[in-house]
C-alpha cells in the first residue's frame, strides 16, 4: 500500500511509515512541497494510488463529491503531540492498512480506527 502525508502532518510520520514496510511520501517531497494545492494533491493521490492521510476536512468533502483522492486516513486526533500521534501509528498500522485494503475512508482516533465508507 502506498500513501502520501499531507502537509499539517508531520514528516516524521512518513518516515515511520516508510520504516514500516510502506510506500510514504509527505507533501514536503512533492515539487511545490507544502504549497501544493489540495486538487494537485488529490489528482496524484488518484494517479499513484496513494492513500492519503491527511486532517483536513476538505478532503472528506472532495471525496464524496468528485470521488478524489483514491483513499483517505482521515486524522482526528485533535491537538496532541507528534510523539503520541507517531505511537498510534506504530500500534495500528497493520489494522489501518487491513481496513483501507477494503474501504475508502478510515478516521483514526485517539482511541480507535473507525470505517467511514
Amino acid at each position: 500500500m502506498k500513501f502520501i502525508v499531507d502537509a499539517h502532518l508531520p514528516k516524521k510520520l512518513s518516515l515511520l511509515i516508510s520504516w514500516k514496510g510502506y510506500d510514504c511520501l509527505h507533501t514536503l517531497d512533492l515539487p511545490n512541497q507544502n504549497r501544493t494545492k489540495d486538487s494537485e494533491i488529490n489528482q496524484f493521490s488518484l494517479d499513484e494510488k496513494r492513500v492519503l492521510i491527511s486532517k483536513d476536512l476538505d478532503f472528506i468533502d472532495s471525496l464524496l463529491i468528485s470521488n478524489k483522492p483514491y483513499k483517505l486516513l482521515y486524522i482526528s486526533t485533535g491537538n496532541i503531540s507528534n510523539k503520541m500521534l507517531l505511537d498510534i501509528f506504530s500500534n495500528n498500522i497493520k489494522k489501518i492498512v487491513e481496513l483501507l485494503e477494503e474501504n475508502r475512508v478510515v478516521e483514526l482516533t485517539n482511541e480507535s480506527i473507525v470505517v467511514k465508507g
